[in-house]
């Protein structure tokens, strides 16, 4: 069980937690027929996500067993069959299909999307240099669309392009994570990977660089008329700058220490300061709409 556990990574399934932020940012987070709507969402992201996990696993079987830990996940440590994973995959993914039937034709096609992108990304784009995170980055930003698809929610130009900077980022962290554990001398690229230890100031330069156009995004946004739809008093958005500066710039302090170790996403929902800010921009956005 503790095999099954570390490979359909559960852990993981709080990224889908996006679907419901299209929702939240609408203010349509109450309407009735919305939590039915979305827990089949987010049980077929689950599923899908978990399938997809298995297919990584299966085809990065000799890049994981040269790896430092990810040797350990249970297929590559010989705990799990790849017959087993095989079959694992086929249900899940027929069962992640089958409850987007019952959403509206936009999540479905959003979600067979994401699956194909996800596909494109284990099989080729990973191991291809900025082409990796950027595939990354539309994933993070996919679950949003499908979750603006499950809610009848339009997202904006503005949300659109905050959510692809800001994915952008948390996607190079991921990466400047792992380039970091290269030898700074070594000119290998790290396997399965397009990557070597030299490439760290590039692609923490491309990180920050994101955060900080994120950022900009949401400044953009609070000082347009869009915003007025939603809030009664925009001005006081402002108060959530500082907070996401803040956060934005910590997680890249950390990174830069080896200190995120997962994927930030992961990293962000168990982490505690991170929790403290994220209620911090919930009452700003509650202020803003009294």
């Amino acid at each position: 069980m503790r095999a099954w556990i570390r490979t359909l990574r559960p852990h993981q399934w709080a990224k889908n937690l996006l679907l419901f932020l299209p929702a939240v940012s609408a203010h349509a987070v109450w309407r009735p027929a919305l939590v039915a709507h979305a827990l089949a969402a987010f049980a077929s992201f689950c599923l899908g996500a978990s399938a997809t996990y298995i297919i990584n696993d299966l085809v990065d079987l000799p890049h994981d067993r040269a790896h430092h830990s990810k040797r350990s996940r249970p297929i590559a440590a010989g705990e799990l069959s790849v017959r087993a994973g095989l079959a694992t995959t086929l249900a899940f993914g027929v069962g992640s299909l089958a409850l987007a039937t019952l959403l509206p034709p936009a999540f479905a096609a959003t979600l067979l999307t994401y699956l194909g992108l996800t596909l494109t990304y284990t099989a080729i784009l990973k191991r291809q240099s900025i082409l990796d995170v950027v595939a990354l980055a539309s994933l993070y930003a996919l679950r949003l669309v499908a979750g603006g698809a499950m809610a009848n929610v339009p997202l904006t130009g503005w949300f659109l392009a905050f959510s692809v900077f800001f994915f952008l980022s948390l996607a190079l962290v991921k990466r400047v994570s792992e380039v970091r554990h290269r030898p700074i001398t070594s000119s290998d690229a790290i396997p399965g990977r397009g990557y070597v230890a030299q490439d760290l100031p590039v692609l923490t330069a491309l990180g920050v660089g994101s955060a900080m156009a994120s950022a900009l995004v949401y400044c953009l946004y609070i000082t347009g008329e869009d915003v007025r739809r939603l809030y009664a008093h925009p001005m006081r958005l402002w108060g959530g700058l500082p907070i996401l500066l803040y956060w934005l710039g910590r997680i890249w302090l950390l990174a830069g220490r080896g200190a995120v170790h997962e994927d930030p996403v992961v990293f962000a929902l168990r982490d505690r300061v991170s929790a403290v800010a994220f209620v911090a921009l919930l009452v700003v956005m509650f202020v803003a709409v009294r």
